[in-house]
């Protein structure tokens, strides 16, 4: 079977028995990512950095698609959870580089007072794949050297 689009386990993470994304029900649009090991959210102080989440995950792609990440409508509520960049893009040339095999994380800040622990296998964000379009005489040419952040570069 061609591969289009999915989820497999990151480089680093084979062992670690992590679960691939599942939608929950028929009509939903994301998959839901679970966090790959134990973590702390520090209570947000300024000029405090993110905290990244691993997720053990890389996606794949056609090369017109991305994937957005999300959080979860609860987080902020329940747990005080903010994404740090409002919702992450996971481009498709992303997958399988050379820095980080594509292993892609959430970026959180914690607005609550005290830490929030996050276990293994619990429901951080979830991920929805979507196409995007381009300009006419677009002329791109640039190739991937990295991971994180690398597209500026």
């Amino acid at each position: 079977m061609e591969k289009i689009r999915g989820f497999e386990v990151a480089k680093g993470f084979e062992n670690a028995n992590i679960n691939l994304p599942v939608r929950k029900t028929k009509y939903s649009a994301g998959y839901d990512i679970e966090a790959a090991e134990d973590c702390i959210i520090p209570s947000f102080k300024p000029g405090q950095a993110p905290t990244l989440i691993k997720t053990g995950l890389k996606a794949y792609m056609l090369e017109d698609e991305y994937l957005m990440l999300c959080n979860r409508s609860s987080n902020p509520k329940k747990k005080g959870l903010v994404m740090a960049n409002s919702m992450g893009i996971v481009d498709a040339d992303y997958y399988e580089n050379a820095d980080n095999d594509g292993h892609f994380m959430f970026s959180f800040y914690n607005t609550k007072s005290e830490d929030v622990q996050i276990k293994k296998g619990e429901c951080i964000g979830q991920a929805i794949f979507q196409k995007f379009y381009t300009v006419d005489e677009d002329n791109a040419q640039g190739q991937r050297t990295g991971g994180f952040g690398s597209t500026s570069k």
